[in-house]
């Protein structure tokens, strides 16, 4: 029996196995070192990829990973579901979230930087029925902030939008859906003002890009911080140019109407679906159109077209149904379309560009406008001062080759 205890205590299996303990799914943490490197090579990859947005969305058996790639959504990867917690605390613990709430959506924001430039990502939670959501948005200077003359306008247009922004007081207005481009533009445009001599006060919901050059304020409607009670008290402020994120209400259409009438340069917003719109839209919200004619400047209307790929372009000629479509003169008609290759992900386009429909609020403009102003009137009077509207400046982007007869239609009905 001696004997047989001492073969065994001899006998060492160390040697030839190791046993190792692996960690069960639900111990994986945020702070696993594999989900730290999983989640900077999601973000570095999304930035290569040159994404606005980067979705993260639980399924019922798996995560879905997306990104937006010049306004459209791409399927990246999925993961295990079993993986998603961890990388979603991992999110919440880089933007400052509280990663113990999970029922409730919250917001946060990462300031990182790639290529030797800052980069700021916004970052949104949201419950859903199989998890938590996320969504990041990618906001890159480069691409926020640009020079004025290369983001599309058309020379009538940018001589008339420079003129517009030089102007010492009055309202300007940027019109068009979410994703159309309008905060590239206002930016843009900031930066171009921006100089030691003026104060730029901009109220965000929220703040977009955080800049030195401007004084921004966030809105913070839960303590009763909003575009209206902000914009009545920064005319004590002393500024000079003031950019307001949106106008929604009455209120806040009523203060920038002050502003501007009290020597102030005023840009915002304003969702409606081109520029003649953007007047009744004011005559909804109450604004009488005796203040509507002496404080607007003038009225843009903007939305964003991709552009053809150059590595895979190739030429084709419109159908006749096609240029019936367009309602153009019958003719031979060159137009190009991408066919796809592993430079664009297959899809045929890379980049954007602005197309911009430019009201000029002239005489003629203040003579049609009324209380009861009807939109045709205005749009009449408008194309009589030589506006051209959204889809004629597609329709030109198309025929000089930058986009496509079905990003035409797409964007512009």
């Amino acid at each position: 029996m001696a004997a047989q205890s001492e073969i065994t205590a001899s006998f060492d299996l160390g040697n030839l196995e190791q046993y190792v303990k692996l960690k069960g799914t639900q111990e994986i943490e945020s702070t696993d070192k594999n989900i730290i490197t999983a989640v900077e090579f999601l973000l570095h990859y999304a930035f290569d990829q040159r994404a606005s947005d980067i979705h993260i969305e639980p399924k019922r058996e798996m995560s879905l990973i997306r990104l937006r790639v010049d306004g459209v959504l791409h399927n990246i990867h999925t993961i295990p579901k079993q993986l998603h917690p961890a990388i979603i605390s991992r999110i919440k613990m880089l933007s400052r979230m509280d990663l113990a709430e999970k029922r409730r959506p919250q917001d946060g924001r990462i300031k990182t930087q790639n290529a030797g430039k800052e980069i700021e990502l916004r970052v949104s939670t949201l419950p859903t029925a199989f998890g938590e959501k996320a969504v990041i948005r990618i906001f890159d200077p480069e691409i926020l902030m640009q020079e004025l003359d290369r983001i599309g306008f058309y020379p009538r247009e940018f001589q008339l939008y420079n003129s517009f922004i030089r102007k010492p007081n009055g309202i300007i207005l940027i019109t068009g859906p979410t994703g159309s481009g309008k905060t590239t533009t206002l930016y843009s445009s900031l930066r171009t003002l921006s100089s030691p001599e003026v104060n730029i006060v901009t109220i965000e919901d929220p703040i977009e890009m955080v800049m030195e050059e401007f004084n921004q304020v966030g809105v913070q409607t839960a303590i009763g911080v909003t575009f209206s009670t902000i914009l009545r008290n920064i005319l004590r402020q002393d500024p000079d140019i003031i950019m307001v994120g949106e106008i929604r209400d009455r209120e806040t259409a009523e203060n920038a109407v002050q502003a501007a009438l009290t020597g102030h340069l005023v840009l915002s917003t304003l969702h409606t679906n081109d520029a003649p719109s953007a007047i009744n839209r004011l005559l909804d919200l109450g604004v009488p159109s005796f203040l509507i004619s002496s404080t607007i400047i003038g009225i843009i209307a903007q939305r964003l077209l991709r552009k053809i790929c150059p590595n895979c372009k190739k030429e084709r000629i419109l159908s006749d149904i096609e240029i019936g479509y367009l309602q153009l003169e019958p003719g031979s008609y060159p137009v190009h379309q991408g066919e796809g290759c592993i430079e664009c992900r297959g899809t045929g386009y890379k980049g954007r560009s602005g197309i911009f429909e430019v009201l000029d609020f002239t005489d003629n403009i203040k003579s049609v406008l009324s209380d009861n102003a009807d939109l045709n009137s205005i749009y009449n009077a408008a194309k009589n001062d030589g506006m051209i509207n959204l889809r004629q400046v597609a329709i030109r982007k198309m025929l000089e080759g930058v986009t496509t007869y079905e990003e035409v239609t797409a964007v512009t009905g």
